[in-house]
């Protein structure tokens, strides 16, 4: 690792972590095209560059997330789940899921799903809009859907996304929801890693950390705001066919 490669990974993570195309399966994807090897620092390093990614929507959301109550006891009941299923699978994650198959499977099959989810999908003039106007049962359903996304290369944004289009929540409703659902889920994974392994990166490591954090924080802010201007005339199946390419290019680079 060196500090280009660092900004590398900041640039993937902070563009991908609320798009439909999994951040997580990018930044494995991105260590191959870097021959780095999936060490016990890297894949901690990958969980932890979210942080900068959760500034951004932080920093964009800072209103929703401290004084509107409605949305925050909807994010908290999402939450509760995703807590639940990632504290017991965390070590299954880890061990055996942060690999390249799996990534480009889940890319594959989640970009036809993404593709054949669009074209039967039809949003309803009376849809939801409005996080506070979601039902405690559909937010945690939700939370249900993001669990999914435990598999690198699902897409947490994706997951929830998906979930709430099908319960008839109106598309930048669900669309910003996504947003504020990854700040708990983010926070608590990152949190939860670090605690376990922050004392074995050298100085150099953490150094690292903070860069790619600065810059995916950057980045994410961009991302952000693509996204809610791409979905105000478009639907989501050229990110399908995005995933379904990426993941064969990738399957003939590792043959």
């Amino acid at each position: 690792m060196d500090i280009i490669k660092t900004i590398i990974f900041g640039i993937v993570e902070g563009f991908t972590e609320f798009l439909p195309i999994s951040s997580t399966g990018h930044l494995i994807l991105t260590s191959r095209l870097l021959d780095l090897k999936q060490t016990d620092f890297l894949k901690s390093f990958e969980i932890a560059i979210q942080l900068g990614a959760i500034l951004s929507i932080i920093f964009l959301y800072w209103k929703s997330l401290f004084r509107k109550w409605e949305v925050i006891k909807r994010i908290i009941t999402a939450f509760i789940p995703t807590a639940i299923l990632g504290l017991i699978f965390y070590k299954i994650f880890k061990t055996y899921l942060l690999n390249e198959i799996v990534v480009l499977w889940a890319l594959f099959l989640g970009g036809i799903f993404l593709i054949i989810f669009e074209l039967f999908y039809k949003g309803k003039e009376e849809g939801i809009e409005g996080i506070s106007n979601m039902s405690y049962s559909k937010s945690f359903l939700i939370g249900i859907f993001q669990s999914v996304a435990i598999i690198p290369g699902v897409s947490r944004a994706a997951a929830t996304i998906i979930g709430g289009l099908s319960l008839g929540i109106k598309r930048k409703t669900i669309v910003e929801f996504s947003f504020l659902l990854a700040v708990p889920t983010m926070l608590a994974a990152t949190a939860f890693d670090l605690s376990k392994n922050i004392n074995q990166f050298s100085l150099e490591q953490v150094n690292f950390l903070i860069i790619g954090f600065i810059v995916s924080f950057i980045v994410a802010i961009i991302s952000v705001k693509f996204l809610l201007y791409f979905i105000k005339n478009n639907s989501f199946i050229s990110f399908g066919i995005y995933r379904i390419i990426l993941a064969l290019l990738f399957w003939l680079i590792i043959r």
